[in-house]
């Protein structure tokens, strides 16, 4: 993951229902006459919600720039504070309580990531996490979804939702939230879990418009120069037609002409579920989210990952993996970064996924997941030679099976030479941990331990100034 420094999560300080006696429609009444500028705008919300607070001048002009910013963040207004297209559509039903926050719910819903903070809410409620806006924003981080750590911009967009009844205290209304998106639960999550390829051969079947059809090739070419996307040759129908046609998304119709390598092309129909107002900005906002594919597995607790680690299916083995390298890190209250080498690609043998800390100090943990038998030196010392470049304090691998000999020893030798600490932990520790997490500290503490006996300093060896 890529440091952010932008939000993905609309600013909303002094834009929020409950902003003292602030009004939402109000606030579009002012934007709606604003006839010269920002400057006239933030001068008559500062009038009207900010003039009678205790805040000195300075204070009240801020909180009315602030108020501004957030409207543009949320789509409503202009850079010259003028109503935008959305902003006009809540104008005009402003009279109407339950239609204005309805139609604003669904706008953050579908445009400024509000289905993803859903998403997200509804695995951190399966997992069984108590939700809290702290916990919330390092889950949405994993995702790839970035909310700076003292900003309001998530409290702003849970009130508005809260404002619309699809959200109560982080709960989700699921009623409420069908009833707005004419999707259920299980409708979204299928979605979510499309991979970048299906997603992108679905965006490019919408945009061909309503009643539209091509030959799956054809998409299949203009979804790779589009979304940048790579089909793998001769695999389109397993990979993402058949796929898409089952979950109700297509029609196929087999062509009658060869596509020039011999096979057949599919004419490729939109199904009614696929023309709508809420699909295509559904899957934009999911393309967002890094590891959509692992969401199944992060809601699954550490046994059921580890019986996965055993499937016959590849894939599954690798997912599997990977997800048992970000949950055992989470026990550890680490936030996750990225992950270097996926574990599909390598047959589901090994995943390497970075960390970091900020604990007191600022550090980065390097893991690698191995599913063999046997952890050889091999393995240590290709994360060791990894570090320099990764910028890594601190390298954990975590074996399904056992460390070889050797390979502690190499690991003890770096420690001794260097101030790297290496943590290895075989299939004792992970087995130990799966009965009872909280024995993920005696592990750690028990490495650290082991690291700091390596790495004890001789007098001769502390320098003076003299």
């Amino acid at each position: 993951m890529v440091r952010k420094n932008k939000s993905d999560i609309p600013f909303g300080a002094q834009f929020s229902p409950e902003e003292q006696g602030m009004s939402l429609r109000e606030l579009l009444e002012i934007a709606e006459s604003n006839s010269q500028g920002w400057k006239e705008f933030e001068d008559a919300v500062r009038i009207r919600f900010f003039e009678n607070g205790t805040a000195n001048q300075c204070n009240r002009e801020k909180k009315a720039n602030n108020t501004k910013l957030g409207m543009q963040a949320y789509g409503i207004l202009d850079k010259d504070a003028h109503l935008t297209g959305f902003g006009k559509e809540l104008y005009a039903v402003r009279e109407d309580e339950d239609k204005l926050y309805l139609r604003l719910a669904k706008h953050i819903l579908l445009n400024l990531n509000g289905m993803n903070v859903i998403q997200c809410l509804r695995d951190m409620q399966v997992a069984g996490v108590n939700i809290t806006k702290a916990d919330l924003r390092q889950w949405l981080i994993q995702r790839g979804i970035y909310s700076p750590p003292n900003g309001r911009h998530l409290n702003s967009l849970r009130q508005w939702l809260e404002k619309a009844d699809i959200l109560s205290d982080w709960r989700v209304n699921e009623g409420k939230l069908k009833e707005l998106l004419a999707l259920d639960a299980d409708e979204v999550d299928e979605l979510s879990g499309l991979n970048s390829q299906q997603r992108a051969f679905l965006k490019t079947v919408a945009n061909l418009g309503p009643g539209k059809s091509g030959m799956s090739n054809d998409i299949a070419s203009l979804a790779e120069s589009v979304y940048g996307v790579k089909f793998r040759e001769g695999n389109l129908p397993k990979d993402v037609l058949y796929p898409l046609q089952t979950k109700g998304y297509i029609d196929l119709e087999r062509g009658t002409k060869s596509d020039g390598r011999g096979a057949k092309p599919f004419r490729v129909k939109p199904t009614d579920n696929l023309v709508s107002d809420i699909i295509t900005p559904l899957l934009e906002q999911f393309d967002k989210v890094i590891c959509a594919d692992l969401r199944p597995y992060m809601r699954k607790p550490l046994d059921e990952i580890i019986k996965e680690l055993g499937d016959s299916d590849k894939h599954i083995k690798g997912l599997a993996l990977e997800a048992l390298a970000i949950k055992l890190m989470q026990l550890l209250d680490l936030t996750y970064m990225s992950t270097r080498l996926r574990g599909d690609a390598t047959g589901g043998a090994e995943v390497d996924v970075l960390f970091e800390s900020t604990r007191l100090i600022y550090s980065r943990w390097q893991v690698q997941c191995k599913n063999t038998a046997r952890v050889a030196l091999d393995d240590v010392a290709k994360e060791v030679g990894l570090t320099h470049m990764l910028k890594s304090n601190v390298v954990v691998v975590i074996g399904t099976g056992k460390i070889g000999r050797i390979a502690r020893q190499y690991a003890n030798k770096i420690m001794q030479d260097s101030n790297l600490c290496i943590v290895l932990l075989d299939k004792d520790d992970v087995n130990s941990i799966v009965a009872n997490p909280t024995v993920i500290t005696d592990v750690f503490c028990r490495e650290a331990e082991h690291a700091m006996t390596l790495k004890v300093l001789k007098p001769e060896d502390i320098p003076t100034d003299e």
